[in-house]
C-alpha cells in the first residue's frame, strides 16, 4: 500500500493516459484508471474487481456499495504505512509532504518551523496580512457527495466561509482536550478548514465528517435525505460539546457562559418579556440561541400583515415589490407583542394569581455571526409540505429596530429610527445563502458564499459556479 500511494504521481490510467482526474488502483490485480471518466467503473464491471483505492486520499471505494469505505482498522493500517514510507531515502522531500497535507491530522508529521534571520526581519518589516487579490479562488473547493449529504455539504460550505471561524482555525488555535482525538469533531473541522484553504483544486471528500456526525448525532445517521438547519444546529452543537473553553468560561459574556469559539461566534440573547394583563407587571427571561427560526406567509400559523412600506419602499435595504415578503416583515413578526389567551394564564408574580398575559420577544444580546432559518418545512397533524413563498433578503440588513433596547426607549417616547448610514450598530453583511429545490420527498440543497466583498460563488456539491448578487437575491433561501 505505502509503495502504491507514494509512487502514485508517476502512475496513470490505463485507458487514458491521464494522471489526474481522481486516478484510483484495482486492489486485486496491476490496472489504474480514471474515476471521473469512469474508466475504473468499467474495469471493476468487467473483471468483478469491486476494491480500489483512491490514490489521491487513501480512501477504499466499493463498487458494490458505490461508496466508500470507512473502517478504523484500515486507517490505522495506512498510517503505518505512511511512517515506514517516509523513512525510505527513494521518496522524495515533496511527494511526502504532498501526501502528508492531504492524508494525516493536522500537526501530525509536520516538521518545527525556525524562521532564519531573514526571515524574522522580513515578518517585522510585513506585519500586516498578505493581501488576497480579487482573482484568487483558494478557499473554494467542492464537496463530494456520498450519498444524500448535500445538506451536509452546504452548510459545511457555510462554516468554512464564516470568516472569524476560520481565522480561528488557519491561525491553529484549537487545543484538543478529548481522550480521543479521532473522534473530535473540532480536530476534523480544523482538518477541514485546511483541506479547504491548501489551494487544492480537487474535490474534497469528507467521509470523516461524515462519519463523526453519524456517531455524535445519530438521528442523522443514514443515506436518508436530510434537513440543512437540523445539521447545522447538530454540528454547532457537537462543536461546543468538544470544545473547551478556558477557565473563564463561566464569566463569558454571551448567555450560554461559554469561552469556546462557537459560542463567542454564533450565541445570542433572547429577550422575552411576558406582561400581565391586569396589573401590568413584567417578567423577562433571557435565553441562548444559535439561530432564529421565522414563519412564513402561507404556514398554517396566522402570518402579520405586510409592513407598511410594501407598496415599492425600501426598508432596511430590501426593495420591496407588492405583495413581496421581506426578510423584515418575518422578523417585525417575530419580536410583535403576541396575546397569549385565556387557555393560556401564567401565574403573574404581582397579582399571586393566573392572569392573562401578552408575551413579545426581542434581542437582547446580538450575535457576531446571526442564522436565519425560514420555516419551509410545515409538519402538522393534517399536512407535510413544503412552503415555497419568497421572501425578499438584503446584502445588508439593520437589527436595531429588533433589539430591546429599541424597545424600552420607544416605550419612553425616545427611540428614532437612525438615519445615519455610517452609524454600523447592530448591521450584518450577507455571506452564505442555503437554498433548497424540490419536495419534502425529493430534493436538493446548494449554497452561494461570498469570497470577497462582491463576488459570490454557487456551491452545488463537487462543482463550484460564479454567480451574480442578482442570483443570490433572486434564489429561495
Amino acid at each position: 500500500l505505502s509503495v502504491l500511494l507514494f509512487q502514485a504521481k508517476s502512475c496513470i490510467c490505463h485507458m487514458c493516459g491521464a494522471h489526474l482526474n481522481r486516478l484510483h488502483s484495482c486492489l486485486y490485480c496491476v490496472f489504474f484508471g480514471c474515476f471521473t471518466k469512469k474508466h475504473i467503473h468499467e474495469h471493476a464491471k468487467t473483471k468483478r474487481h469491486n476494491l480500489a483505492i483512491d490514490l489521491l486520499y487513501g480512501g477504499i471505494y466499493c463498487f458494490m456499495c458505490q461508496d466508500y469505505i470507512y473502517d478504523k482498522d484500515m486507517e490505522q493500517i495506512a498510517k503505518e504505512e505512511q511512517r515506514k514510507a517516509w523513512k525510505l531515502q527513494a521518496f522524495t522531500p515533496t511527494v511526502v509532504s504532498h501526501y502528508q497535507c492531504t492524508m494525516t491530522g493536522i500537526g501530525e508529521k509536520y516538521s518545527t518551523w525556525e524562521p532564519t534571520k531573514r526571515e524574522l526581519e522580513l515578518l517585522r518589516h510585513n506585519p500586516k496580512r498578505r493581501k488576497i487579490t480579487t482573482n484568487c479562488t483558494i478557499g473554494l473547493r467542492g464537496l463530494i457527495n456520498l450519498g444524500n449529504t448535500c445538506f451536509m455539504n452546504c452548510i459545511v460550505q457555510a462554516l468554512t466561509h464564516t470568516p472569524l471561524l476560520r481565522d480561528f482555525f488557519l491561525s491553529d488555535r484549537h487545543k484538543c482536550e478529548m481522550q480521543s482525538p479521532s473522534s473530535c469533531l473540532v480536530c476534523e473541522m480544523s482538518t477541514l478548514f485546511q483541506e479547504f484553504y491548501s489551494g487544492h483544486r480537487s474535490p474534497h471528500i469528507p467521509y470523516r465528517l461524515l462519519h463523526l456526525v453519524w456517531t455524535h448525532a445519530r438521528h442523522l445517521a443514514g443515506y436518508e435525505q436530510q434537513d440543512a438547519h437540523e445539521f447545522l444546529i447538530a454540528a454547532l452543537d457537537v462543536l461546543h460539546r468538544h470544545c473547551k473553553g478556558d477557565d473563564n468560561g463561566k464569566k463569558a459574556n454571551n448567555p450560554n457562559h461559554c469561552n469556546c469559539i462557537i459560542d463567542q461566534i454564533f450565541t445570542g440573547g433572547l429577550q422575552s418579556d411576558v406582561t400581565c394583563q391586569v396589573c401590568h407587571g413584567v417578567s423577562t427571561t433571557i435565553d441562548p440561541f444559535w439561530d432564529i427560526s421565522l414563519d412564513l406567509p402561507g404556514s398554517s400559523t396566522p402570518f402579520w400583515p405586510l409592513s407598511p412600506g410594501s407598496d415599492g419602499s425600501v426598508v432596511n435595504g430590501e426593495s420591496h415589490v407588492s405583495g413581496t415578503t421581506t426578510l423584515t416583515d418575518c422578523l417585525r413578526r417575530f419580536t410583535r407583542p403576541e396575546h397569549l389567551g385565556s387557555s393560556a394564564k401564567i401565574k403573574c408574580s404581582g397579582c399571586h394569581s393566573y392572569q392573562e398575559s401578552t408575551k413579545q420577544l426581542t434581542m437582547k444580546k446580538l450575535p457576531i455571526v446571526a442564522c436565519f432559518h425560514l420555516k419551509r418545512f410545515e409538519h402538522s397533524a393534517k399536512l407535510r409540505r413544503k412552503i415555497t413563498t419568497y421572501v425578499s433578503f438584503p446584502l445588508e440588513l439593520d437589527m436595531t429596530p429588533f433589539m430591546a433596547s429599541s424597545k424600552e426607549s420607544r416605550m419612553n417616547g425616545q427611540y428614532q429610527q437612525p438615519t445615519d448610514s455610517l452609524n454600523n450598530d447592530n448591521k450584518y453583511s450577507l455571506f452564505a445563502v442555503v437554498n433548497h429545490q424540490g419536495t419534502l420527498e425529493s430534493g436538493h440543497y446548494t449554497s452561494f458564499i461570498r469570497q470577497h466583498k462582491d463576488q459570490w460563488f454557487k456551491c452545488d456539491d463537487a462543482i463550484i459556479t460564479k454567480a451574480s448578487i442578482k442570483d443570490v437575491l433572486d434564489s429561495e433561501g
